[in-house]
């Protein structure tokens, strides 16, 4: 049997873990709603993770590696908009030349700055984000059920986990309680009409890209700095790609992706756990097998296997202007 503590602590690595997809899913789903597909998720992520560490290893602040991760975020968002939007290419093979890009260039700066065989120095002290004791969670800590969930599941993250959680309900109200949601919306299903209204299609597809940006910086900061504690080679380890799964297993609905990428982060914490998994099975589980399992899943959810998932109707394809 598993004990109850055993199962808050895989349930806290879920959470942990989810995070860095949570923010990478929401990316894309702001980004996608306005029809913009974004395959490019993965080199944010680990472009961001790169820059936030160097910064935060070379100057002893995580917020100003917090800063960088964001810019690097941001440039290269900025070349997928100026790519897919202005000159109205591919933009899948805009996202998988940014994947590629991101992949050479971190590792190649990395060793140039560091020589550390393309990763960064460990990250300690004031250069990574620290957990955050909750109040009171010692003292409910002896509260039957509720103090051992309020101390070891909610209590004891770093401030970006909380932040990926309140960003779900931000997202939900910024896209479907406010005017500029509604265009967005409007401008991934029907930019001729949106156009005919007087609002600009291409303004609004590059906001949507800039908030995909700062978001996926979010997520590779927290990689780096949060999650672990500096860079290493290739550490996105393909969440990207696991983000934009969970994104199509969400049916692009904020509230969806949150279960989603918790589903996907349950697996990889179990993946950490195979004694609680042999326990629970009545027989071992070879330890590959544990850790393809997000992947596994990626591809069962990908080949369509959770229903039909219907994107916005003008995703992927170059707004031109009527004449």
């Amino acid at each position: 049997m598993v004990d109850f503590l055993t199962v808050l602590q895989i349930l806290d690595t879920t959470l942990r873990l989810a995070t860095p997809l949570l923010f990478a899913c929401l990316a894309g789903l702001v980004s996608e709603r306005a029809g913009i597909f974004d395959i490019g998720l993965e080199g944010k992520l680990l472009a961001s993770a790169f820059f936030s560490a160097a910064v935060a290893a070379a100057t002893g602040s995580v917020w100003l590696g917090l800063l960088a991760g964001i810019a690097a975020s941001l440039t290269l968002s900025g070349i997928h908009g100026v790519a897919s939007i202005t000159f109205r290419g591919n933009q899948l093979i805009s996202g998988v030349a940014i994947n590629f890009l991101a992949a050479g260039l971190t590792v190649l700066i990395a060793q140039s700055w560091f020589q550390q065989g393309g990763r960064t120095p460990s990250l300690s002290g004031g250069a990574r984000f620290q957990e955050i004791t909750l109040p009171f969670a010692e003292s409910l800590s002896g509260v039957p059920i509720f103090g051992p969930i309020y101390k070891e599941l909610i209590s004891g993250h770093s401030l970006l986990v909380y932040v990926g959680l309140l960003t779900v309900p931000l997202v939900w109200w910024v896209l479907f309680r406010t005017r500029f949601g509604l265009r967005l919306r409007a401008v991934g299903e029907n930019p001729a009409a949106v156009d005919t209204a007087g609002i600009p299609v291409v303004r609004l597809r590059y906001m949507a890209v800039g908030i995909c940006g700062i978001l996926c910086g979010l997520g590779g900061v927290y990689l780096a700095t949060g999650l672990q504690a500096g860079f290493v080679k290739d550490m996105s380890s393909g969440r990207g790609f696991i983000a934009l799964a969970a994104l199509i297993f969400a049916k692009w609905r904020p509230w969806y992706a949150l279960f989603a990428c918790l589903l996907f982060g349950f697996f990889q914490a179990l993946s950490f756990r195979p004694d609680v998994v042999a326990a629970v099975m009545r027989f071992d589980v070879p330890g590959q097998l544990m850790d393809a399992l997000p992947y596994i899943l990626t591809v069962v959810i990908l080949a369509g296997f959770v229903g039909k998932a219907i994107p916005p109707r003008a995703g992927g394809e170059p707004y031109v202007k009527e004449q």
